[in-house]
């Protein structure tokens, strides 16, 4: 299940997300900016996105059941999913609509104060979240590299937080830039522009947690490195001769289940038999903390 770090990462981002909308589509309507009202739209998608991935979160931890005897841990991939899903229709097909509509039929912006004061508010409270999101983000990544991180973490979201709050840094900019370049230049097809520039911007971040979210969804083993890890451990057990077949699945952010085959030694009694599978079950865990369904299959030959 998701961590308590990932929940109070989605509750800051809701909470931020929701005063930021408020604010953007007011000041748009007031001011008639495109480039302002696709942010609007970004920041409502974003605040649905973290309403439903507060339910996934909440799902995952519901316990086993006869009909779902692994639990629900991978209802928060669903959601991580659905999150892609409104992300592209519910902010990148409006703002590209927007900033198209913008193109062909132009408009003055009124009260340009307005929008970059609630431009700048919009970056502060977004940083702040972007920041509570990254240092969790960086807590669990470690030594590897960030994109390394981002393709690997089965934790989906705090990888929405941080790519939605990246992109909603990347679209504050790019809305900064359109209006600015209006009132300089006297020409609002610059703010068309950048509503264009904000859809395909979250078109790209729809796109990359769809495909990531999509793998786990569908059931993605643990990393190599974890894999061979376990293989090594197994192999220090006395009474194991031989690893064979090992499966692994993510049912979760922190649920992995594990079956793998074993081939004991010769001449083992059944008391050592049972140690011996206890033995290999502690050696998983040492490897992966996170395995809580394991399934030990013996080829053993015994006298």
């Amino acid at each position: 299940m998701a961590s308590e770090g990932s929940k109070t990462t989605v509750i800051a981002a809701l909470a931020g997300n929701g005063l930021i909308a408020v604010a953007k589509i007011t000041v748009a309507i007031m001011t008639g900016s495109a480039a302002m009202l696709s942010e609007g739209y970004h920041s409502v998608a974003d605040v649905g996105n973290q309403a439903l991935l507060l339910w996934g979160i909440g799902r995952a931890k519901v316990a086993p059941t006869p009909a779902h005897p692994f639990g629900r841990g991978k209802e928060i991939y669903f959601w991580s999913f659905m999150v892609a899903v409104m992300l592209f229709v519910g902010g990148s097909v409006l703002a590209v609509r927007h900033g198209i509509d913008a193109i062909r039929n132009p408009h003055e912006i009124t009260k340009p104060v307005m929008n970059f004061v609630v431009l700048g508010i919009a970056m502060v409270t977004e940083g702040t979240v972007f920041s509570i999101a990254l240092r969790h983000f960086n807590k669990e990544r470690g030594t590897r590299s960030a994109w390394r991180s981002v393709r690997v973490t089965k934790d989906t979201s705090t990888l929405v937080v941080l790519l939605e709050d990246s992109a909603a840094m990347i679209g504050l900019f790019l809305a900064f830039v359109g209006i600015g370049l209006t009132m300089w230049t006297g020409n609002a097809i610059w703010d068309g522009i950048a509503s264009l520039a904000i859809g395909a911007l979250l078109g790209a971040v729809a796109w990359l947690l769809a495909v990531e979210t999509k793998a786990l969804l569908i059931g993605e083993a643990a990393s190599r490195s974890d894999r061979a890890s376990m293989r090594l451990r197994i192999l220090a057990v006395p009474q194991v001769e031989s690893v064979g077949r090992l499966l692994t699945m993510h049912m979760g952010p922190d649920e992995i289940l594990v079956n793998i085959d074993v081939d004991l030694v010769d001449g083992l009694m059944d008391d050592d038999v049972e140690r011996a599978i206890d033995r290999v079950e502690a050696a998983i865990r040492e490897v992966l903390p996170e395995a809580n369904n394991i399934f030990v299959e013996l080829e053993s030959h015994r006298d």
